[in-house]
């Protein structure tokens, strides 16, 4: 089941940049339907009822991102999966970028 997830209220922080996916029988690089290369991005969803990290994969690679930059993930949904008797969670996003502090200026 894919459910989309509202990120209204969660800041988001990388915990770790960019990487590549790759295919766990022929170990090359994954890519999405469209062939745009699919990267993981670990980051840490902080809201009210306290902190997760999660891995979240989107097709392209994301720009600037370095770990303990805050990050803005858009279109995120959860997918539920199993295989055998594992089962879990997988987040996918169309968009994760950095958030760019407006720059400060100093007092006069």
């Amino acid at each position: 089941m894919k459910l989309r997830v509202d990120v209204n209220g969660v800041t988001f922080i990388a915990a770790n940049p960019p990487e590549a996916v790759v295919d766990f029988e022929s170990k090359l690089p994954r890519t999405d339907p469209d062939g745009r290369p699919v990267f993981a991005v670990g980051v840490v969803a902080l809201g009210a009822e306290g902190a997760d990290v999660l891995t979240v994969k989107v097709a392209g690679q994301p720009k600037g991102i370095t770990q303990g930059l805050p990050v803005k993930v858009s279109g995120l949904v959860a997918t539920t999966w199993q295989m055998g008797d594992r089962h879990g969670v997988s987040f996918r996003a169309d968009v994760i970028e950095a958030v760019t502090q407006p720059q400060k200026t100093p007092a006069s």
